[in-house]
C-alpha cells in the first residue's frame, strides 16, 4: 500500500517520486550521443562532463568536452521507463546491483554531482585505495568526505562512484576541509571526531582527498 501522503497524489507526481537514479553502460565514445538520444526522448539523465585544454600538431590550442566517467550516463527513472532507455541507440545495458535489477544510485549523491561538480574543476583519476580521510566543509560539494593523498600542486577531491567504479578528482582549498578520525566508518553524516584543516590544509597544499557514493 502507498503511504497516506502519496495515496492522494495523483500518476503524473506518483510517477516523480518513483523515479530513481541509475547507471547505464554506453557503447565506448558514445556518452556524447546518447545524451543527445536521451534529450530527444525527453529522459531525464546526467553525463558529467569536464573542459581539459589540449594542443593541435598545428600548436593551436582548443577547449574539449569530454565525459568525466567513460562508457556510463545516469538515468533519472521510474520502473516503466527501463525499456525506452535500453531502447535508446548507444546503451548497452544497466548496471547491475542485487538479483539482476539495476543498481538504484543515491540519490542525495547523485543530485549533490549535479548541484556542485560543475562549480569546481574536474578531471578523472584512478580508483584510489585507503588512505587519511576528510570531509569537504564548504563551498560546492560540502559535507562529502573521501581520502587525503599527495599531489604536486594544488588541493583536490577525487569523488568515486562505487557502484560504477570510476574516479574523479576536483579542486579544493584547503581551508574548505576537515580531517576525519581514520578509524571512524565512511559515511556522510559520520559522527567521527573532526579536525579543521588550515588554509593550506594538514598536509600543506599538495593533497587530493578521495569519496565514495
Amino acid at each position: 500500500m502507498l503511504p497516506a501522503d502519496e495515496a492522494a497524489i495523483d500518476g503524473p507526481h506518483l510517477l516523480q517520486l518513483a523515479r530513481r537514479w541509475f547507471a547505464v553502460y554506453t557503447s565506448p565514445r558514445h556518452e556524447k550521443r546518447v545524451d543527445q538520444y536521451l534529450n530527444v526522448r525527453q529522459i531525464e539523465h546526467y553525463l558529467p562532463l569536464y573542459h581539459p585544454r589540449r594542443r593541435w600538431s598545428d600548436g593551436s590550442i582548443v577547449t574539449l568536452d569530454l565525459p568525466l566517467f567513460p562508457g556510463y550516463i545516469f538515468v533519472h527513472i521510474g520502473r516503466n521507463e527501463r525499456v525506452p532507455v535500453l531502447d535508446t541507440p548507444g546503451i548497452v545495458a544497466f548496471v547491475g546491483g542485487t538479483g539482476g535489477l539495476p543498481a538504484v544510485l543515491p540519490e542525495a549523491e547523485i543530485e549533490a554531482l549535479r548541484a556542485g561538480l560543475h562549480l569546481r574543476r574536474a578531471e578523472p583519476h584512478p580508483l584510489l585505495p585507503v588512505g587519511q580521510r576528510a570531509r569537504i566543509r564548504s563551498g560546492a560539494l560540502a559535507g562529502m568526505e573521501g581520502i587525503v593523498v599527495r599531489q604536486k600542486s594544488s588541493l583536490r577531491v577525487v569523488l568515486t562512484v562505487n557502484m560504477i567504479m570510476q574516479s574523479v578528482a576536483v579542486e579544493v582549498d584547503g581551508s574548505e576541509l576537515e580531517v576525519i578520525d581514520s578509524g571512524a566508518p565512511a559515511q556522510r553524516d559520520s559522527s567521527a571526531r573532526r579536525t579543521p584543516c588550515s588554509a593550506s590544509g594538514p598536509y600543506g597544499n599538495n593533497e587530493r582527498l578521495a569519496w565514495s557514493l
